[in-house]
């Protein structure tokens, strides 16, 4: 009986000090918009990256279904410095997404009287290229994956050329 009392106590005493230790962390909450979706869109498995001044470290968020992602500030120390100077920002989704560089980018500030820090204007994007903006990225095709074959001899015993036609080696230069 004693055993199970001081695992118990041991238990009750690891939570306690786990429980401290989210406490202390600083946390930001924030949420990404879509401004051409349905309110049906899933918004869900879009990564935001988190940068902090005079940190080498990043944080990367994935968001829930309805755009919300909450992570650890990062940072190099255990304790995070009284003013932080961090931008949240929209890396990508599982769909192309489109967006401008204002829309894309959020300073991270303090929800007052918390630990919590929250970005100041949401993540905007589209998920088509808006009317009025030239997207760089729409419409654009890979380059080609058609080889050049020439036809040799099947006697000569080589590769075939594709494999060392776009190689063209410089010989006689000293």
């Amino acid at each position: 009986m004693a055993i199970a009392h001081q695992v118990i106590t041991a238990l009750v005493f690891a939570l306690v000090l786990a429980r401290v230790e989210l406490s202390t962390c600083h946390v930001l909450k924030g949420s990404v918009t879509c401004l051409d979706c349905n309110h049906l869109y899933d918004l869900s498995d879009i990564k935001v990256l988190v940068k902090c001044s005079r940190v080498k470290k990043l944080a990367t968020a994935t968001t829930e279904e309805d755009g919300t992602f909450a992570i650890k500030l990062p940072s190099d120390t255990p304790t995070a410095p009284a003013s932080l100077n961090c931008l949240a920002k929209i890396l990508g989704g599982p769909r192309q997404l489109y967006t401008s560089r204002t829309k894309m980018v959020s300073n991270v500030v303090n929800v007052p009287n918390s630990n919590a820090y929250t970005v100041s204007t949401p993540l905007k994007f589209y998920t088509s290229c808006p009317k009025d903006a030239k997207c760089r990225a729409q419409n654009a095709e890979i380059g080609s994956s058609k080889t050049i074959d020439l036809p040799l001899p099947r006697e000569w015993g080589l590769a075939p050329t594709s494999y060392y036609v776009p190689f063209i080696p410089i010989i006689g230069i000293p």
